[in-house]
């Protein structure tokens, strides 16, 4: 039998878009080429990995049972009960502006949004995201769970900072931190600071997976592309390819210094013992879930999160067919091409 490869995962929030990733992990829990060590996340990122972690313990079937367990589960809470229907749907498309236009209840709270604050509007502090996973994720198993190291990603807002929590001290409290966008949720106090969304300082933190020693290589599962051809025009589509901009700014910075390190080792300019050239690749390879703007039929519809199940599965396996005898011996996003060289109209685009 062939030994299996390990890999590190890197999962980006993305509020209903996050289903692509549970797709994508669907596909790379079930082939057992592939030993996933650690996982980065943050905000529906962060959801999906300490969902996996749970379930893992009893093997890749129970955990990707666990998966399509959550996500049913917020299919649900979008449908049910009113209370938590609203916040719910706010957060899951915080991150489609045009669904906000097509839906009069929503873009109402949108306008309110921007003159009170959270603390005005949710005084209670509702959160159906925390009650899914109380109600599904055992974390008393997530902080015993030696099998994957997690890295959840929040952002302090005293400082600005991001910090990241490990397996040992989740909860659900932890978890809600990393998805804890501003504009629709109370800050999470941790140790007595406050935490918002993980995605505005890492999204993901890569950071952490370099001190992952049984592997090298970093599987990024990316929700918001890099780049789109053309200058937004509509109100809709400004507001969202701003929302991209933002949220891939960190992952950006982390790649740049990734090839910076690189480029130095292979410069023979850093000590290779203490520093390690790290593999990157990614799932998503550039491609947009969604239009720009578009998240008219953005729902919490199961029917929905199905449809970018398939689509995340379908990409995962196409990149395992032509990536997998890459890993533990090269990066298949090329960061060169990315930063450095001006590639022809007609190049292949690298890492999007």
């Amino acid at each position: 039998m062939t030994s299996r490869k390990p890999i590190s995962l890197a999962l980006q929030g993305g509020g209903a878009l996050g289903a692509y990733t549970w797709g994508a992990l669907d596909r790379l829990l079930e082939d057992d080429r592939l030993d996933i060590k650690a996982i980065s996340g943050s905000s529906a990122g962060a959801m999906c990995a300490v969902v996996l972690a749970d379930g893992i313990g009893d093997g890749p079937d129970a955990a990707r049972a666990k998966l399509r367990q959550f996500w049913e589960g917020v299919a649900q809470a979008g449908r049910s009960n009113p209370y938590r229907r609203t916040p719910l749907m706010a957060f899951l498309h915080a991150f489609q502006p045009a669904w906000l236009q097509q839906n009069y209840a929503a873009l109402w709270a949108d306008v309110a949004s921007r003159f009170a604050s959270p603390y005005d509007l949710n005084p209670l502090n509702l959160n159906p995201l925390k009650d899914i996973l109380n109600e599904l994720v055992d974390f008393e198993r997530v902080r015993r769970c030696d099998r994957i190291e997690l890295f959840i990603g929040a952002t302090n807002a005293e400082t600005g900072r991001i910090r990241v929590f490990r397996n040992a001290e989740l909860s659900a409290d932890h978890v809600m931190a990393s998805a804890c966008l501003p504009q629709l949720f109370q800050a999470v106090e941790i140790d007595g600071a406050p935490y918002w969304d993980g995605g505005y300082t890492g999204n993901p933190a890569l950071f952490p997976l370099f001190d992952v020693q049984e592997t090298r290589d970093i599987v990024i599962v990316q929700i918001h592309p890099l780049e789109r051809e053309g200058a937004p025009r509509s109100a809709a589509e400004i507001a969202a390819r701003e929302t991209e901009i933002t949220f891939n700014a960190s992952l950006l910075s982390e790649l740049r210094a990734i090839d910076f390190v690189a480029r130095l080792l292979d410069q023979h300019k850093l000590p290779e013992g203490r520093y390690r050239k790290m593999l990157i690749h990614n799932v998503s390879e550039g491609t947009a879930l969604t239009p720009l703007g578009a998240g008219g039929d953005l729902n919490t519809d199961l029917a929905f999160f199905n449809r970018l199940f398939a689509v995340g599965r379908a990409a995962a396996e196409a990149w395992l067919a032509r990536n997998y005898d890459a890993l533990g011996r090269r990066s298949t996003v090329d960061l060169a091409a990315m930063f450095r060289a001006a590639p022809s109209p007609d190049a292949a685009k690298p890492l999007r």
